[in-house]
């Protein structure tokens, strides 16, 4: 039965036709950003037998009959198969044996990156479609099921950008509010004071280094990991420094190394990557740190008080659902050379480049498109226009082909 409380989801596009081509479709993303309801509520999904390994009797099934299991059902849905990673080797199995091979046959839910998983062997290489459920955008959020217009602004001639975004229904709405409600639903839709997502953040920390973690790794000292959690969101939008966060923390290199991956696995933490095609000037190769999540990184931070880099992170969480919805999918990255001129994100798609600079305030000034500019300059062929999102209401060219936009807007 579908949930009539049901919010689409971008990705739903992507499982849609993955299932129509592939035996198997793995579903990723962190806890409680709705992989379970998708996969439940989604109309091309019915008709499946649905078991979750959060079930004990299910998951002892998983281990002593795996072969048995996967042949439940023609069509079977696997809730968190990361709790058993010896099933996938069940389910290649009975793939390989399937002649012809069934398009749909399986669909597997996890809440960790199988193929970074160390304790994964077995990656259904050449046999599965994988799909990323990251929290939910802000249009998501509102019903919409749709990311930002970032397709439209790639497919439009710059001289309409301002008609383009101009003509999208959107309310104006404060960024702050967006990044305090944040993308898990049950937080950013169903809950409405900040002291009653402080609880449900809590109670999801605790989960998540309770259970979720210790199904992927033996963790010693909690402790410590929670300190580099709040270390990490508190460096929000900042180049990865292993060294710095070792000192901070008192935590050694080696270990901040391996509880960064482990963030990184279950889709908590954000490396972000440089761009590094340079025609003259020297770039700056580290990758840049962000939290998948920004309402849980402002709660993790302890600070209360949203900043530039949180808004920079709702921004790149809509990027992130819009390009995984595509394929082939575009690039997301960040530019910055070693004599500080910087762009936040620069989107490659078909050998096009947009380079995108997120300022809170809200009136912009010229100087706020410096790095902008000097992207332009260095990158004349590819550069196809220019984005400031800032926090006003104003739309207005900042600069030639460089527009200033409200967030909202776009987003």
């Amino acid at each position: 039965m579908v949930d009539t409380h049901y919010l689409p989801r971008v990705a739903s596009g992507l499982l849609e036709r993955a299932l129509a081509a592939s035996p198997v479709i793995v579903l990723m993303g962190a806890r409680q950003t709705g992989k379970s309801t998708l996969a439940q509520s989604e109309p091309f999904l019915k008709d499946r037998l649905y078991l979750t390994l959060d079930d004990l009797e299910t998951r002892e099934r998983a281990r002593m009959a795996a072969g048995d299991l996967v042949r439940s059902a023609p069509r079977l849905t696997l809730d968190e198969v990361q709790r058993e990673p010896e099933l996938l080797l069940a389910i290649k199995r009975a793939v390989d044996e399937d002649r012809p091979r069934r398009a749909g046959r399986f669909v597997l839910t996890g809440s960790a990156n199988l193929l970074l998983m160390h304790r994964v062997s077995e990656t259904l290489a050449g046999r599965a479609t994988y799909v990323n459920l990251w929290p939910l955008t802000r249009r998501e959020r509102l019903g919409a099921g749709v990311p930002g217009i970032w397709t439209e602004l790639l497919s439009a001639p710059v001289p309409e950008w301002i008609d383009l975004v101009e003509s999208r229904p959107s309310a104006p709405a404060d960024w702050r509010d967006e990044v305090r409600g944040g993308g898990y639903p049950v937080p950013g839709v169903e809950l409405r004071s900040d002291d009653a997502r402080s609880l449900w953040f809590d109670g999801y920390l605790r989960t998540y280094l309770e259970r979720d973690l210790q199904a992927m790794a033996a963790i010693d000292n909690l402790v410590d990991f929670r300190r580099l959690m709040r270390a990490a969101c508190l460096r929000l939008g900042t180049m990865v420094n292993q060294a710095e966060l070792g000192r901070d923390t008192r935590i050694p290199r080696a270990t901040v190394q391996r509880y960064l991956n482990l963030l990184e696995t279950s889709f908590q933490l954000v490396r972000l990557e440089p761009y590094s095609v340079n025609r003259t000037k020297r770039l700056i190769k580290s990758p840049k740190l962000y939290w998948s999540d920004p309402a849980l990184a402002l709660w993790l931070s302890g600070s209360g008080t949203a900043s530039g880099a949180h808004l920079e992170a709702l921004v790149l969480l809509d990027l992130q659902v819009w390009r995984d919805s595509r394929v082939p999918a575009p690039e997301v990255l960040y530019w910055r050379t070693t004599t500080d001129l910087e762009v936040d994100f620069v989107v490659e798609d078909g050998g096009r480049l947009l380079p995108i600079e997120v300022k809170a305030a809200a009136n912009p000034g010229y100087s706020d498109t410096r790095g902008l500019r000097a992207f332009r300059e260095e990158y004349p062929e590819r550069f196809i226009g220019g984005l400031l999102l800032h926090g006003g209401g104003r739309t207005q060219w900042m600069s030639e082909h460089i527009l200033a936009v409200p967030w909202w807007r776009v987003l």
